[in-house]
């Protein structure tokens, strides 16, 4: 019995050992919250911004889900130049509901991308070309996804945000669509794992390594795009959007990540099976981050996430609880039961970036934690596995 206690308060002393310094590091991001900036709100656009962004939109059979955002870029004002369309050859009819949105607002400009190169991922590829052939009038270049739905007044907030702040590039977190009860439960806690190892949205970071992305809505500022040479550092990347802003930030270049939850939705996947499938894969940032900021994240996520409710349930369902004393065991729980609680108020925190009204079971949202052993593991699956298709495209 007492090596039995001896051999649990030596393990239990090694986890506080592993959790302790994950512990420290989380609430050195978590207290730069109320120094973060404030959600961008939809602006009306001013004289001197006419004509200043080109939208660049890569598609590939989006015919499902592209009507929200064609009907958005339609209702933004006169500081867009020109829409870009880059289609992949796509099958489901996507370029005739393109041609339909051009007959009503001429800024519409359908393209077919050049054959995908060898080393080319087949985004950043359509988004380089759409690059190319933009207006080298405009100041700015926007590239925006197909699944998502612009507010009016999304672009002009957006430069008028960007020349206030003085960025080169800004990029928003959405407010995020749950529509079924898998997704529901699983989606945020993927993306907690992001807000576990990066600073909050709308914090500045002076580390190029540490800065985050959404290509979802990308503006920059296009003679920056030009010297860094478009996409081409991010070329065979799958998470093109961080690798490209961390390489104009190591240039020099200020970039921003701002909450867009008042501007900007996205319906990103149908479900829980295509949310860890298709999501779950591009959170690890592998083709962005070095191998040791990789096995970094990884200790960080198990430390404060994955592991405090399996601790907790542990000591709840299979050991009597420790006494209250000083003891390895009752700071483990202590500790567990702390990281557990900063969890539920991170969740509360990040409730406006979700739309539940229309979703079945969107009370599930609230168990969320639930999932976050599970959301962990799919960051460890991914890691060290390259995909071998996106989108419907194969890759060798």
């Amino acid at each position: 019995m007492d090596n039995a206690l001896t051999v649990g308060s030596v393990i239990s002393l090694l986890l506080v050992l592993i959790q302790l310094p994950a512990t420290a590091i989380l609430l050195s991001r978590l207290v730069k919250g109320p120094r973060r900036h404030p959600p961008i709100q939809p602006q009306q656009p001013t004289p001197e911004i006419l004509g200043n962004v080109s939208v660049v939109v890569p598609t590939l059979n989006e015919a499902l889900r592209i009507g929200p955002l064609l009907s958005g870029l339609s209702h933004q004002s006169y500081e867009v130049r020109e829409i870009i369309v880059v289609d992949s050859n796509s099958q489901d009819g996507t370029p005739d509901l393109v041609k339909t949105a051009q007959q009503e607002d001429p800024r519409f400009r359908l393209m077919t991308d050049d054959p995908l190169p060898a080393n080319w991922v087949g985004r950043p590829w359509a988004l380089h070309n759409g690059f190319l052939h933009s207006s080298e009038a405009s100041q700015w270049f926007l590239g925006m996804d197909a699944d998502t739905q612009p507010h009016p007044g999304l672009v002009a907030s957006l430069v008028k945000t960007a020349e206030a702040q003085g960025y080169d590039l800004v990029s928003l977190s959405p407010q995020f669509i749950l529509q079924y009860p898998g997704e529901c439960l699983l989606q945020p806690a993927l993306l907690m794992t992001l807000l576990y190892r990066f600073d909050p949205a709308g914090i500045n970071t002076d580390q190029p390594e540490r800065v985050m992305a959404n290509g979802q809505c990308f503006l920059c500022r296009r003679s920056v795009l030009a010297e860094v040479g478009g996409y081409i550092s991010a070329s065979n990347s799958f998470c093109d959007d961080v690798t490209l802003a961390r390489h104009i930030a190591a240039q020099g270049f200020k970039v921003g990540f701002l909450d867009g939850a008042k501007v900007l939705k996205v319906r990103m996947y149908e479900g829980a099976i295509e949310t860890w499938k298709e999501w779950g894969r591009s959170l690890d940032l592998k083709d962005a981050s070095p191998s040791a900021q990789i096995w970094g994240d990884l200790w960080l996520l198990s430390a404060v996430q994955g592991l405090p409710l399996l601790i907790v349930l542990t000591y709840l369902l299979f050991s009597p609880l420790p006494p209250i004393t000083p003891s390895p065991h009752i700071f483990l729980l202590g500790l567990n039961v702390f990281l557990l609680v900063i969890r539920f108020a991170m969740l509360l925190a990040i409730a406006p970036s979700y739309d539940r009204k229309s979703a079945k079971g969107g009370w599930l949202f609230w168990l969320s934690p639930l999932a976050d052993p599970l959301a962990v593991l799919r960051i460890f699956l991914s890691a060290f596995h390259t995909p071998r298709e996106w989108r419907g495209r194969k890759y060798e």
